[in-house]
């Protein structure tokens, strides 16, 4: 008879003391008395990986973020044993692992100084709820460190003394400091005493990052699921760091079409084909450059992803190859949401080969997006994938449409508190099924990939041209991507900066901002000087929400007009130079718009400048 039901808590539990210790090759592996296990890989002489298990875990070593074709290898590797703990030493890093409790402690291999050391080190705690660990790495914070990274946060560069969520999140009209949002890139850069170091996180569980906030002299970062397993990245120099990460990471397999990085104008929404030609023309007679024009939503048929409004738009591929001719792209939303319709073509072959997501007793993900009840594919499955690639051969091949916008693919849900899927619904997660817990945060991520492969199929033999709003580490190599819904104010002209400053210190180059802003209607002046930062942003798009009224850079009067083609044309002016840079991001993994930090880290003044 069960009479006492108050849940036992065991607290914080932490590795005991080492029983035995082996090498292969170039992985180390570590068993404590308590059945934890370390695995401590040499990536690269500058690159150490650790991946803690507890007791009895056995989760398979698989990864969406490293790239298959990250640098691997080093120059030397020596592994040295006393009473207290394990030497392990490369040409760039020294290693120490303690023998009482597994706590790591880093140091510069040229002149040992100390780069990072544990505070308590790796820990967890037992979820009774859901099963598995809830998983923590604390870490001690040095005096005078500041951290950079942590994807589109929309906060101060330096991110010392804050606390931050990983958990992508549609934000509609979000505010500086706001967290989370749609990004969960779980790496960092720390800085201290002239050297740099980074820590990118592998777990797609909802996870935490505290840098120097509850505890002054700590820094520590935790999931809510999955293993212990990130990566210790060292420099010594800021923008090493950033693309030696950005190599594991995966950066894109080609350069953009060189169109991309030209100048593009966007609304939600732009239609009928009368309205589209109208906004093209006035482009041309005013002589602004532009190279792409997008349609939102309301080109299709009640917002079904993959038709078309033929009321609105009754012979697309006459008015998308009309636009070409006057040097106009054509780029169109795909969302992840398949409207629920049985004669509806999509939905009958999701629903028809079981592509659809489900929840935990069987029944479909059913959620309302724009076009009401909708069912979701399961872009971690990797039929799904092939599947949806292959929609994208009409609007390609026989329409002519040269980019796609992955938007909505967070995947967010209207009218429920969560903003997305319950956390029961079930993923393949490429043949290790889970629930939505751990796939959350790559949803957008695998629809982003899906997409890619489509828009390089059917476009070929030109290059492939996409956005998306949610993105996890590792998304770069498919696509470009932007802020997301901000608002038309000086506060969010800042906070764009320093978000586009974020993500390339955070291995995402090809991003910018909703130019002007997306929610509200920015006044004349506002509009320019967004224009004047935005075009020396890799992606450099005006995005408004028309409710709020109208956009284009002749709309605020005949002064700002000139200002807008005056800088509009300067982009022009340096696409060869974006495009070497654009190269050198996809060579060698250099961002392509730098914070002052990564120019002179010697100079602390340079630490909190944005």
């Amino acid at each position: 008879m069960i009479t006492n039901t108050e849940l036992h808590q065991k607290g914080d539990l932490f590795p005991d003391k080492v029983i035995s210790f082996k090498k292969n090759t170039k992985t180390l592996y570590f068993k404590t008395a308590n059945g934890v296990k370390l695995e401590l890989t040499i990536v690269r002489d500058s690159i150490f990986r650790f991946r803690y298990l507890t007791e009895f875990q056995s989760e398979k070593d698989f990864s969406y973020a490293i790239t298959e074709y990250a640098s691997t290898g080093y120059k030397k590797l020596e592994v040295e044993e006393n009473n207290e703990q394990y030497i392990v030493s490369t040409m760039k890093v020294i290693c120490h692992v303690e023998k009482k409790d597994l706590k790591v402690t880093l140091y510069d291999a040229t002149d040992h100084s100390l780069i990072s050391q544990d505070e308590l080190g790796f820990h967890w705690e037992e979820s009774f709820e859901y099963g598995g660990n809830i998983v923590k790495m604390s870490k001690k914070s040095h005096d005078g460190e500041s951290y950079y990274g942590l994807g589109d946060k929309p906060s101060h560069l330096n991110l010392k003394g804050k606390r931050f969520e990983n958990w992508v999140t549609d934000s509609y009209a979000f505010g500086k400091d706001t967290d989370p949002i749609y990004k969960a890139i779980p790496f960092y850069t720390g800085l201290h005493h002239g050297k740099a170091y980074g820590i990118f996180f592998d777990n797609t569980f909802r996870s935490f990052f505290d840098f120097a906030h509850e505890r002054k002299t700590v820094t520590s970062f935790w999931a809510q699921g999955g293993v212990m397993d990130y990566y210790f990245i060292y420099g010594p120099n800021m923008q090493e760091v950033v693309e030696k990460y950005t190599d594991l990471t995966g950066k894109p397999d080609q350069l953009p079409p060189l169109w991309a990085l030209g100048f593009h104008q966007c609304k939600w929404s732009y239609y009928p084909e009368s309205k589209v030609k109208e906004v093209a023309a006035k482009f041309r007679e005013l002589q602004i450059p532009c190279d792409a024009i997008y349609l939102d939503i309301d080109y299709m048929d009640g917002f079904r992803c993959f038709t078309w409004n033929k009321e609105y738009f009754p012979d697309p591929k006459r008015m998308v190859k009309e636009l070409m001719d006057d040097g106009f792209k054509t780029v169109v939303m795909i969302d992840p949401g398949i409207k629920v319709d049985e004669n509806y073509s999509v939905f009958q072959e999701g629903l028809e080969n079981d592509f659809f997501c489900k929840r935990a007793d069987g029944e479909h993900m059913k959620g309302k997006v724009w076009p009401g009840e909708c069912y979701f594919p399961d872009f971690t499955n990797p039929k799904v994938r092939e599947w949806w690639a292959g929609l994208y051969k009409e609007l390609l091949e026989e329409v002519g449409v040269k980019g796609v916008w992955n938007d909505m693919n967070e995947p967010a849900v209207m009218e429920v508190p969560s903003k997305t899927f319950p956390n029961d619904v079930r993923h393949d997660y490429d043949g290790q099924p889970c629930s939505h817990r751990k796939a959350h945060n790559i949803y957008g991520m695998q629809m982003a990939r899906a997409s890619y492969k489509g828009l390089k199929k059917f476009g070929y033999p030109k290059r492939p041209f996409l956005i998306t709003r949610a993105a996890y580490s590792g998304t770069q190599r498919y696509c470009s991507t932007w802020t997301g819904d901000n608002v038309a104010s000086w506060e969010h002209l800042s906070i764009a900066n320093q978000q586009v400053q974020r993500m390339a210190m955070s291995g995402y180059s090809f991003v910018g901002s909703d130019i002007g802003g997306f929610a509200e209607q920015p006044n004349g002046e506002t509009f320019a000087r967004w224009i004047q930062l935005g075009v020396f942003h890799p992606f450099c798009r005006v995005h408004s929400s028309g409710d709020h009224g109208e956009q284009e850079p002749w709309t605020f009067g005949d002064e700002v007009t000139v200002i807008a083609r005056k800088f509009i044309e300067l982009r022009y002016q340096l696409l060869p130079y974006l495009y070497t840079s654009f190269w050198r991001y996809l060579n060698d993994g250099s961002p392509m718009i730098r914070s002052l930090v990564l120019y002179d880290q010697e100079d602390v003044q340079t630490h909190h400048r944005t």
